[in-house]
């Protein structure tokens, strides 16, 4: 069958495909050292995975949307309509308490990481007929991501997606870990036994998406479930999430593009341009997170300035409206255009 790469078999599987894979095999080698790692180098950790790496990704987006002209010209609403529905939401949200606010935005969080999965899963299965194998591989996708997450919400962990005590809300719901446990496991067995008929059927197998749906279930069971370790889940977690996004867009909307579709962004699609597009969203996200750092957390660095509580219930949505435009357009912007007939 012909595999359906997004760019080629290389790019695919060093950007998009191998990360779970590369990052579980540097953890069970390197463990004890990344623990040091956690206990000694904290800032260094977090500039690399969450600066470089997380908030990065969210600025890679504009590249896909606020960078290309005609693209907003013809979606003025919603390019326009969404920042701002961001920051009333985060100012409504905020009015009902800090952890209500970043629980709420924990969960379409949530929801966004799942949903990136899905979007891999559909566009390396695009060449595939929609029947009951397809239907497998969506039910395997979202049993491989939710499960952890529910296990998450009845289980203490040593991490928080945002802050502590951000998914107590459904620390009081009866035990249902018996039962997704083996509906998890069930599910898991069906998708492993069709995929094995498959190939021995058809002689050939699906590679990339194969290997996108165990990565997803290795990378969420090792990264939430198994290990109890705030650096090694957000390792696993940023890394799958954010490495594979970046890619994507390079590849979609500039090295697959040509000069004409590009206009100005065509000094991104030579070799060196990687290099100049890596740097502006690493730039943003460093210019980002030097706000948060200075004007709200003072975890990492601080420069004393003392911000009201009356103006952080504005200033707070503020500085996450990049961070929650990005997961409200990711549902917009992938979809194919309607056929007009």
């Amino acid at each position: 069958m012909k595999q359906p790469w997004i760019h080629n078999a290389k790019t695919d599987w060093w950007f998009i495909l191998s990360p779970p894979f590369l990052v579980l095999l540097v953890i069970f080698l390197f463990q004890k050292q990344i623990q040091g790692l956690e206990n000694h180098y904290s800032f260094y950790t977090w500039l690399l995975l969450i600066v470089f790496v997380d908030v990065a990704h969210v600025y890679s987006t504009l590249f896909k949307t606020y960078f290309v002209k005609s693209e907003v010209q013809s979606r003025k609403l919603l390019y326009f309509g969404v920042p701002v529905l961001s920051w009333c939401l985060g100012i409504a949200l905020f009015q009902l308490g800090s952890l209500a606010f970043w629980s709420v935005l924990a969960l379409i969080a949530v929801f966004h990481f799942i949903r990136q999965q899905y979007g891999f899963m559909r566009i390396y299965a695009r060449f595939e007929p929609n029947n009951w194998s397809k239907k497998i591989d969506e039910v395997a996708v979202y049993a491989a991501t939710i499960f952890p997450m529910l296990y998450w919400f009845q289980t203490p962990r040593a991490f928080t997606w945002f802050v502590d005590h951000e998914f107590d809300l459904f620390k009081n719901l009866p035990n249902y870990l018996p039962f997704i446990s083996v509906t998890y496991f069930a599910i898991l067995i069906i998708w492993i036994v069709k995929t094995i008929i498959q190939v021995i059927k058809a002689k050939t197998v699906n590679i990339p998406k194969t290997a996108l749906i165990t990565g997803t279930y290795l990378s969420w069971y090792f990264g939430i479930v198994y290990f109890n370790n705030d650096l090694l889940f957000t390792f696993l977690n940023v890394v799958s999430h954010g490495i594979p996004y970046i890619a994507l867009i390079y590849i979609r909307e500039i090295k697959q593009k040509d000069q004409q579709q590009l206009n100005w962004m065509q000094v991104f699609k030579p070799f060196s341009g990687i290099f100049l597009f890596v740097g502006i969203i690493l730039g943003l996200a460093l210019l980002e997170e030097f706000l948060w750092e200075t004007l709200v957390w003072n975890e990492h660095f601080s420069l004393d300035l003392a911000v009201s509580e009356n103006l952080l219930q504005f200033l707070v949505p503020l500085l996450v409206v990049p961070q929650l435009t990005h997961y409200l357009l990711d549902g917009f912007i992938w979809r194919k255009p309607k056929k007009v007939s």
